[in-house]
Protein backbone atom coordinates (compact mmCIF):
# COMPACT_ATOMS: atom_id res chain seq x y z
CA UNK A 1 0.00 0.00 0.00
CA UNK A 2 1.17 3.55 -0.79
CA UNK A 3 1.42 5.56 2.44
CA UNK A 4 2.33 8.89 0.82
CA UNK A 5 -1.18 10.31 1.28
CA UNK A 6 -1.35 9.18 4.92
CA UNK A 7 2.02 10.72 5.75
CA UNK A 8 1.19 14.02 4.08
CA UNK A 9 -2.10 14.16 5.98
CA UNK A 10 -0.43 13.45 9.34
CA UNK A 11 2.37 15.95 8.80
CA UNK A 12 -0.11 18.63 7.74
CA UNK A 13 -1.96 18.12 11.02
CA UNK A 14 1.31 18.69 12.92
CA UNK A 15 1.72 22.18 11.49
CA UNK A 16 -0.92 23.61 13.85
CA UNK A 17 -1.31 22.85 17.60
CA UNK A 18 -3.79 20.08 18.28
CA UNK A 19 -6.88 20.97 20.32
CA UNK A 20 -7.31 19.23 23.67
CA UNK A 21 -7.99 15.51 23.23
CA UNK A 22 -6.96 15.49 19.57
CA UNK A 23 -3.68 13.61 19.87
CA UNK A 24 -3.68 10.01 18.69
CA UNK A 25 -1.51 6.89 18.87
CA UNK A 26 -1.59 5.03 15.55
CA UNK A 27 -0.32 1.45 15.77
CA UNK A 28 0.33 -0.71 12.71
CA UNK A 29 -1.05 -4.23 12.99
CA UNK A 30 1.55 -5.69 10.59
CA UNK A 31 5.28 -4.96 11.16
CA UNK A 32 5.87 -4.99 7.39
CA UNK A 33 3.29 -2.25 6.91
CA UNK A 34 5.02 -0.17 9.59
CA UNK A 35 8.37 -0.60 7.84
CA UNK A 36 6.78 0.36 4.51
CA UNK A 37 5.31 3.45 6.17
CA UNK A 38 8.69 4.44 7.65
CA UNK A 39 10.49 3.84 4.35
CA UNK A 40 8.03 6.10 2.55
CA UNK A 41 8.45 8.70 5.31
CA UNK A 42 12.26 8.63 4.93
CA UNK A 43 11.98 9.09 1.18
CA UNK A 44 9.59 12.03 1.54
CA UNK A 45 11.73 13.65 4.27
CA UNK A 46 14.78 13.39 2.03
CA UNK A 47 12.94 15.48 -0.56
CA UNK A 48 11.37 17.82 2.02
CA UNK A 49 13.90 18.24 4.88
CA UNK A 50 11.89 21.13 6.37
CA UNK A 51 8.94 18.84 7.15
CA UNK A 52 8.42 18.22 10.91
CA UNK A 53 9.47 14.95 12.54
CA UNK A 54 6.78 12.37 13.21
CA UNK A 55 7.27 10.87 16.72
CA UNK A 56 7.26 7.09 16.71
CA UNK A 57 8.05 3.90 18.60
CA UNK A 58 9.55 1.23 16.38
CA UNK A 59 9.26 -1.35 19.19
CA UNK A 60 5.52 -0.76 19.28
CA UNK A 61 5.20 -0.06 15.52
CA UNK A 62 3.36 3.17 16.33
CA UNK A 63 3.38 6.83 15.39
CA UNK A 64 2.06 9.64 17.58
CA UNK A 65 0.42 12.67 16.05
CA UNK A 66 -2.22 15.34 16.55
CA UNK A 67 -5.41 14.76 14.55
CA UNK A 68 -7.90 17.58 14.46
CA UNK A 69 -11.50 16.77 13.64
CA UNK A 70 -12.82 13.38 12.60
CA UNK A 71 -10.62 10.31 12.11
CA UNK A 72 -12.73 9.24 9.12
CA UNK A 73 -9.88 10.40 6.91
CA UNK A 74 -8.06 7.26 8.06
CA UNK A 75 -10.83 4.83 7.08
CA UNK A 76 -8.89 3.78 3.97
CA UNK A 77 -6.23 2.34 6.27
CA UNK A 78 -8.56 0.82 8.90
CA UNK A 79 -7.37 -2.74 8.17
CA UNK A 80 -3.73 -1.69 8.72
CA UNK A 81 -3.88 0.45 11.85
CA UNK A 82 -5.34 0.75 15.36
CA UNK A 83 -6.17 4.30 16.47
CA UNK A 84 -6.13 5.14 20.19
CA UNK A 85 -6.77 8.47 21.90
CA UNK A 86 -3.63 9.88 23.51
CA UNK A 87 -4.65 10.53 27.13
CA UNK A 88 -3.06 12.89 29.63
CA UNK A 89 -1.17 11.45 32.64
CA UNK A 90 -0.35 13.26 35.91
CA UNK A 91 2.47 12.75 38.41
CA UNK A 92 1.40 11.39 41.84
CA UNK A 93 2.36 13.99 44.43
CA UNK A 94 1.36 16.53 47.11
CA UNK A 95 4.02 19.23 47.75
CA UNK A 96 5.28 21.31 50.68
CA UNK A 97 8.49 23.41 50.65
CA UNK A 98 11.07 22.70 53.36
CA UNK A 99 14.80 22.61 54.02
CA UNK A 100 16.36 19.48 55.48
CA UNK A 101 19.37 17.57 54.12
CA UNK A 102 20.82 14.40 55.62
CA UNK A 103 19.52 10.86 55.46
CA UNK A 104 15.72 11.21 55.17
CA UNK A 105 13.57 9.10 57.48
CA UNK A 106 12.24 7.00 54.59
CA UNK A 107 15.72 5.88 53.58
CA UNK A 108 16.34 4.83 57.18
CA UNK A 109 12.90 3.24 57.57
CA UNK A 110 13.53 0.73 54.77
CA UNK A 111 16.97 -0.02 56.32
CA UNK A 112 18.97 1.10 53.28
CA UNK A 113 21.92 2.53 55.31
CA UNK A 114 22.50 -0.90 56.88
CA UNK A 115 22.86 -2.33 53.36
CA UNK A 116 25.47 0.19 52.14
CA UNK A 117 28.40 -1.82 53.45
CA UNK A 118 27.37 -4.49 50.91
CA UNK A 119 25.80 -2.52 48.06
CA UNK A 120 25.30 1.11 47.04
CA UNK A 121 23.71 0.36 43.67
CA UNK A 122 26.95 0.82 41.73
CA UNK A 123 26.46 0.99 37.95
CA UNK A 124 22.77 0.09 38.03
CA UNK A 125 21.01 2.10 35.30
CA UNK A 126 17.63 3.54 36.26
CA UNK A 127 15.36 5.24 33.77
CA UNK A 128 13.23 7.81 35.60
CA UNK A 129 10.35 8.83 33.35
CA UNK A 130 9.28 12.13 34.87
CA UNK A 131 9.74 15.91 34.61
CA UNK A 132 13.53 15.65 34.16
CA UNK A 133 16.16 16.37 36.80
CA UNK A 134 18.24 19.31 38.04
CA UNK A 135 21.73 18.58 36.69
CA UNK A 136 23.20 21.37 38.81
CA UNK A 137 21.91 20.16 42.17
CA UNK A 138 24.95 19.39 44.36
CA UNK A 139 23.37 16.16 45.61
CA UNK A 140 22.82 14.81 42.09
CA UNK A 141 25.96 15.80 40.17
CA UNK A 142 27.45 12.33 40.58
CA UNK A 143 24.15 10.53 40.06
CA UNK A 144 22.81 11.72 36.69
CA UNK A 145 23.58 10.51 33.17
CA UNK A 146 22.49 12.33 30.02
CA UNK A 147 19.06 10.75 29.55
CA UNK A 148 16.68 12.24 26.98
CA UNK A 149 14.29 15.17 26.68
CA UNK A 150 11.28 13.90 24.73
CA UNK A 151 9.70 17.37 24.68
CA UNK A 152 12.78 18.94 23.08
CA UNK A 153 15.32 16.38 21.89
CA UNK A 154 18.00 19.03 21.36
CA UNK A 155 18.10 19.91 25.07
CA UNK A 156 19.13 18.16 28.28
CA UNK A 157 16.18 16.77 30.28
CA UNK A 158 16.33 19.66 32.77
CA UNK A 159 13.58 19.72 35.38
CA UNK A 160 11.24 22.73 35.17
CA UNK A 161 8.76 21.30 37.70
CA UNK A 162 10.70 19.71 40.60
CA UNK A 163 8.96 16.34 40.82
CA UNK A 164 11.60 14.44 38.82
CA UNK A 165 14.43 15.96 40.87
CA UNK A 166 12.66 14.88 44.07
CA UNK A 167 12.33 11.31 42.77
CA UNK A 168 15.99 11.27 41.66
CA UNK A 169 17.13 12.42 45.10
CA UNK A 170 15.33 9.68 47.00
CA UNK A 171 16.70 7.04 44.63
CA UNK A 172 20.33 8.10 44.31
CA UNK A 173 21.33 11.42 45.92
CA UNK A 174 25.01 11.22 46.86
CA UNK A 175 26.19 14.23 48.85
CA UNK A 176 27.27 12.84 52.20
CA UNK A 177 29.08 15.94 53.49
CA UNK A 178 26.51 18.71 53.11
CA UNK A 179 23.44 17.35 51.35
CA UNK A 180 21.28 14.24 51.43
CA UNK A 181 21.84 10.57 50.59
CA UNK A 182 19.33 8.47 48.68
CA UNK A 183 18.60 4.77 48.90
CA UNK A 184 21.19 3.74 46.26
CA UNK A 185 23.75 6.57 46.16
CA UNK A 186 26.00 5.01 43.50
CA UNK A 187 23.26 4.03 41.08
CA UNK A 188 23.01 6.04 37.86
CA UNK A 189 19.80 7.83 36.96
CA UNK A 190 18.92 8.50 33.33
CA UNK A 191 16.24 11.22 33.40
CA UNK A 192 13.63 10.72 30.69
CA UNK A 193 11.74 13.99 30.46
CA UNK A 194 8.22 13.16 29.29
CA UNK A 195 6.32 15.54 31.61
CA UNK A 196 6.07 19.31 31.18
CA UNK A 197 6.38 22.06 33.78
CA UNK A 198 2.82 21.33 34.97
CA UNK A 199 3.59 17.64 35.59
CA UNK A 200 1.50 16.52 32.61
CA UNK A 201 2.37 14.12 29.79
CA UNK A 202 0.60 12.21 27.05
CA UNK A 203 0.55 8.43 26.87
CA UNK A 204 2.56 8.72 23.65
CA UNK A 205 5.35 10.49 25.56
CA UNK A 206 5.44 7.64 28.08
CA UNK A 207 5.55 5.08 25.28
CA UNK A 208 8.52 6.84 23.69
CA UNK A 209 10.19 7.03 27.12
CA UNK A 210 9.84 3.30 27.76
CA UNK A 211 10.99 2.61 24.20
CA UNK A 212 14.12 4.69 24.89
CA UNK A 213 14.75 2.83 28.19
CA UNK A 214 14.56 -0.55 26.44
CA UNK A 215 16.90 0.53 23.64
CA UNK A 216 19.40 2.02 26.08
CA UNK A 217 19.44 -1.06 28.32
CA UNK A 218 18.08 0.33 31.57
CA UNK A 219 17.99 -2.16 34.43
CA UNK A 220 14.78 -0.74 35.84
CA UNK A 221 12.28 2.05 35.19
CA UNK A 222 10.70 4.34 37.79
CA UNK A 223 7.22 5.57 36.84
CA UNK A 224 5.79 7.88 39.53
CA UNK A 225 2.60 8.81 37.71
CA UNK A 226 -0.71 7.37 36.66
CA UNK A 227 -4.05 7.68 34.91
CA UNK A 228 -7.52 6.21 35.34
CA UNK A 229 -8.02 4.86 31.82
CA UNK A 230 -6.53 1.69 30.36
CA UNK A 231 -4.32 2.01 27.27
CA UNK A 232 -3.56 -1.02 25.11
CA UNK A 233 -0.56 0.73 23.55
CA UNK A 234 0.90 1.51 26.98
CA UNK A 235 0.30 -2.07 28.14
CA UNK A 236 2.04 -3.41 25.04
CA UNK A 237 5.20 -1.32 25.54
CA UNK A 238 5.23 -2.13 29.30
CA UNK A 239 5.12 -5.81 28.37
CA UNK A 240 8.01 -5.36 25.91
CA UNK A 241 10.09 -3.86 28.73
CA UNK A 242 9.10 -6.71 31.05
CA UNK A 243 10.07 -9.48 28.61
CA UNK A 244 13.37 -7.70 27.91
CA UNK A 245 14.24 -8.06 31.61
CA UNK A 246 13.48 -4.54 32.87
CA UNK A 247 11.64 -4.15 36.18
CA UNK A 248 9.04 -1.36 36.12
CA UNK A 249 8.16 0.25 39.45
CA UNK A 250 4.91 2.26 39.31
CA UNK A 251 3.01 4.41 41.81
CA UNK A 252 -0.54 3.32 42.60
CA UNK A 253 -2.20 6.71 43.06
CA UNK A 254 -3.28 9.10 45.81
CA UNK A 255 -7.05 8.58 45.87
CA UNK A 256 -7.26 6.65 49.15
CA UNK A 257 -9.15 3.85 47.39
CA UNK A 258 -9.28 0.25 48.62
CA UNK A 259 -10.19 -1.65 45.46
CA UNK A 260 -8.67 0.30 42.59
CA UNK A 261 -5.32 1.74 41.54
CA UNK A 262 -4.13 3.79 38.59
CA UNK A 263 -2.58 2.57 35.36
CA UNK A 264 0.17 1.60 34.58
CA UNK A 265 0.58 0.28 38.18
CA UNK A 266 -2.50 -1.90 37.65
CA UNK A 267 -0.74 -3.88 34.91
CA UNK A 268 0.61 -7.16 36.37
CA UNK A 269 3.97 -6.62 34.61
CA UNK A 270 4.73 -3.71 36.96
CA UNK A 271 5.57 -3.53 40.66
CA UNK A 272 2.72 -1.43 42.10
CA UNK A 273 3.58 0.72 45.12
CA UNK A 274 1.51 2.23 47.92
CA UNK A 275 2.66 4.74 50.55
CA UNK A 276 3.31 4.47 54.28
CA UNK A 277 4.00 7.08 56.95
CA UNK A 278 6.59 7.40 59.75
CA UNK A 279 4.58 4.99 61.91
CA UNK A 280 4.74 2.32 59.19
CA UNK A 281 1.03 2.51 58.57
CA UNK A 282 -0.61 3.04 55.19
CA UNK A 283 -0.81 6.79 54.49
CA UNK A 284 -4.35 8.18 54.40
CA UNK A 285 -4.03 9.37 50.79
CA UNK A 286 -2.58 6.13 49.42
CA UNK A 287 -4.51 3.63 47.37
CA UNK A 288 -4.43 0.22 49.05
CA UNK A 289 -5.70 -3.33 48.81
CA UNK A 290 -5.20 -6.34 46.59
CA UNK A 291 -3.69 -4.50 43.63
CA UNK A 292 -0.77 -3.11 45.68
CA UNK A 293 2.35 -5.28 45.55
CA UNK A 294 4.49 -3.40 48.08
CA UNK A 295 4.44 -0.28 50.25
CA UNK A 296 7.21 2.20 51.06
CA UNK A 297 7.56 5.57 52.85
CA UNK A 298 5.65 8.26 50.96
CA UNK A 299 4.34 10.69 53.59
CA UNK A 300 6.23 13.96 54.17
CA UNK A 301 9.37 12.86 52.32
CA UNK A 302 12.23 15.36 52.10
CA UNK A 303 14.36 15.24 48.96
CA UNK A 304 16.18 17.37 46.43
CA UNK A 305 14.45 20.11 44.45
CA UNK A 306 15.29 22.49 41.64
CA UNK A 307 17.79 25.35 42.17
CA UNK A 308 19.74 23.33 44.73
CA UNK A 309 16.90 23.34 47.23
CA UNK A 310 14.93 20.69 49.14
CA UNK A 311 11.22 19.99 49.28
CA UNK A 312 8.89 17.95 51.46
CA UNK A 313 6.41 15.99 49.36
CA UNK A 314 3.81 13.31 49.95
CA UNK A 315 2.49 10.76 47.50
CA UNK A 316 2.82 7.26 46.14
CA UNK A 317 5.38 8.85 43.79
CA UNK A 318 7.72 9.22 46.74
CA UNK A 319 7.07 5.63 47.85
CA UNK A 320 7.91 4.35 44.38
CA UNK A 321 11.35 5.97 44.42
CA UNK A 322 12.22 4.12 47.65
CA UNK A 323 11.35 0.79 46.02
CA UNK A 324 13.38 1.63 42.90
CA UNK A 325 16.39 2.43 45.07
CA UNK A 326 16.04 -0.85 46.98
CA UNK A 327 15.91 -2.81 43.72
CA UNK A 328 19.03 -0.97 42.54
CA UNK A 329 20.89 -2.17 45.66
CA UNK A 330 19.80 -5.71 44.82
CA UNK A 331 20.70 -5.58 41.12
CA UNK A 332 24.19 -4.23 41.80
CA UNK A 333 24.94 -7.52 43.57
CA UNK A 334 22.82 -9.86 41.44
CA UNK A 335 22.30 -8.35 37.97
CA UNK A 336 20.89 -11.58 36.50
CA UNK A 337 17.61 -11.42 38.42
CA UNK A 338 14.52 -11.15 36.22
CA UNK A 339 11.49 -8.91 36.98
CA UNK A 340 9.32 -11.78 38.27
CA UNK A 341 12.12 -12.92 40.60
CA UNK A 342 12.64 -9.38 41.88
CA UNK A 343 8.93 -8.95 42.65
CA UNK A 344 8.87 -12.29 44.47
CA UNK A 345 11.94 -11.32 46.52
CA UNK A 346 10.39 -7.96 47.44
CA UNK A 347 7.32 -9.71 48.84
CA UNK A 348 9.29 -12.47 50.54
CA UNK A 349 11.59 -10.09 52.42
CA UNK A 350 9.16 -7.25 53.17
CA UNK A 351 8.04 -6.25 56.67
CA UNK A 352 4.35 -6.65 57.61
CA UNK A 353 2.72 -3.28 58.19
CA UNK A 354 1.17 -2.21 61.46
CA UNK A 355 -2.58 -2.18 61.90
CA UNK A 356 -4.35 0.75 63.54
CA UNK A 357 -3.91 -1.00 66.89
CA UNK A 358 -0.16 -1.24 66.39
CA UNK A 359 0.23 -4.96 65.78
CA UNK A 360 2.19 -6.31 62.81
CA UNK A 361 -0.17 -8.20 60.51
CA UNK A 362 0.59 -9.45 57.02
CA UNK A 363 -2.98 -8.71 55.92
CA UNK A 364 -2.41 -4.96 56.25
CA UNK A 365 0.25 -4.99 53.54
CA UNK A 366 4.02 -5.25 53.23
CA UNK A 367 6.68 -2.53 53.39
CA UNK A 368 9.94 -2.89 51.48
CA UNK A 369 12.99 -3.88 53.53
CA UNK A 370 16.17 -3.11 51.57
CA UNK A 371 18.51 -4.94 53.93
CA UNK A 372 16.57 -8.22 53.91
CA UNK A 373 15.98 -7.89 50.17
CA UNK A 374 19.71 -7.61 49.53
CA UNK A 375 20.62 -10.49 51.83
CA UNK A 376 18.08 -12.84 50.28
CA UNK A 377 18.94 -11.74 46.77
CA UNK A 378 22.62 -12.52 47.29
CA UNK A 379 21.68 -16.07 48.28
CA UNK A 380 20.16 -16.45 44.82
CA UNK A 381 23.29 -15.26 43.06
CA UNK A 382 24.61 -17.73 40.52
CA UNK A 383 28.25 -18.66 41.33
CA UNK A 384 30.81 -17.61 38.72
CA UNK A 385 32.10 -20.55 36.63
Amino acid sequence: MDYTGLIQMLLKNMESPAPSGAKRIITFVNPQHYEAFQQTLRELKARHPDWPDLPSSSLLQSVMTPLSGSTKMLDAYKDDIIIEEDSLIQVHTLANKIQGPGIPYGVKQIKAPKAWSTSTGYRVKIGVIDTGADYYHPDLRQSLAKGINLLNRHMLPMDDNGHGTHIAGTIAAANSTEGMIGVAPRATIYPVKAFDHNGSAYVSDIIQGIDWCIRNHMHLINMSFGMKTRSKALLDIVNKAYVSGISIVASSGNDGKRRSIDYPAKYPQTISVGATDRNRRIASFSNRGEFIDIYAPGDKIISSWTHGKYHEMSGTSMATSHVSGAIALLLAQNPDLQPAEIKALLLQTATPLRSKKGQQRTGEGLEVNALRLLREGMKRKTPAP
